[in-house]
């Protein structure tokens, strides 16, 4: 069986739910990503139980993109082994030209392929170079399937049906196949309204969770073998996470790179490990026109650092509380949720 983007979502409790709001700063209105101004967001999931087959994709669509061409981008690398394809480009140029996709290890070249074959025909009919973005996370320990399901009409699904508003997290495109902090995890989003001296902005970020770790709640560690559950996720510590953090503030591809870093700096929050073969990414974008940018006031940067911070620990905890339990075929293996109420105990 395989479950498509257009699935209804099964509505899940988030961190909010029991109580526990993290930082000063408040949510928009989804909680999301998609709270920053016309970013969309779509998935298509590939699930196959009997087949041991959970994989998919998530795509971040900014619009901003039709109407002002790249947007002014930073990437972040707190560790390097995978296979982020388009790294050169935001690194050296601090520009994102195509959406954004999330998928799994050996399906990320595949994606990149589709995402280029889906994108508008260019003016000159013979264009020498594109850079599709797309991350990547290693999901065979739960997905074993086939290594590489995705098809370049999967991706076309997911970028096809993007669409603003809430965002289903948990099991769902590039977090299928995922485990974090030795727990079922997947795909988390938050977001954070930002004072400005004009107004309101926003800062959204969405977190593929695969990492690992011990997961850190309420000051508590709380592990799966104290709950009586069998750890999620390969014995040896590795793992990838890939947080997308977007806003709607003209920042200079300098301060998208420092955002960035905030957004896998705040993975330690919930207590990610960052081990040798872990790739650990963070990508921010904004969505104002791509003119010359002002620097960010000091005290102003310094509330999107926090927001970035607060929203990512945020969305990591949401991915956990809403992923469902997956067991492989023949009871192999399987990724426990979190128990509800062991983050009922952690947070008192």
């Amino acid at each position: 069986m395989t479950a498509l983007a257009t699935d209804p979502p099964r509505p899940r409790p988030r961190i909010r739910d029991f109580g526990h709001a993290l930082g000063r700063l408040n949510p928009g209105v989804w909680n999301a990503i998609t709270d920053v101004p016309n970013v969309r967001v779509g998935h298509t999931t590939l699930c196959d139980p009997e087949a041991g087959l959970y994989s998919g994709v998530t795509a971040i669509v900014p619009d901003a993109l039709h109407t002002h061409g790249p947007l002014r981008a930073g990437l972040f690398v707190g560790n390097g082994p995978g296979k982020l394809v388009g790294a050169t480009r935001l690194v050296e140029l601090g520009e994102l030209e195509t959406p954004l996709l999330l998928t799994s290890t050996l399906s990320a070249f595949r994606a990149a392929d589709a995402l280029r074959t889906w994108l508008p025909a260019p003016v000159d009919p013979s264009p020498t170079s594109v850079d599709p973005v797309v991350g990547e996370i290693d999901d065979t320990w739960l997905s074993r399937a086939r290594p590489r399901p995705l098809t370049a009409a999967h991706v076309h699904t997911a970028l096809d049906t993007a669409s603003t508003g809430p965002v289903p997290q948990g099991n769902v495109g590039g977090g299928t196949g995922a485990c974090a902090l030795g727990y079922k995890a997947g795909i988390g989003t938050a977001s954070r309204r930002v004072p400005t001296d004009t107004g309101e902005a926003t800062v959204g970020v969405l977190v593929q969770a695969n990492m690992s770790g011990d997961l850190r709640l309420g000051g508590q560690v709380v592990r799966p073998t104290s709950l009586g559950l069998p750890t999620a996720g390969p014995v040896r510590e590795q793992g990838s996470c890939v947080v997308v953090v977007a806003t709607d503030l003209p920042c200079s591809t300098r301060e998208l790179t420092r955002i960035a870093g905030r957004g896998v700096f705040a993975l330690a929050r919930v207590g990610a490990a960052f081990a040798h073969g872990s790739g650990d990414y963070g990508v921010a974008f904004s969505t104002a026109p791509p003119g010359a940018a002002e620097p960010l006031p000091s005290a102003l940067l310094d509330t999107v650092f926090a927001a970035a911070m607060d929203a990512v620990e945020e969305a990591v905890l949401d991915a956990l509380l809403a992923a469902e339990t997956v067991h492989a075929p023949a009871g192999h293996r399987a990724a426990y949720a979190l128990p509800h109420a062991a983050v009922r105990r952690a947070l008192g």
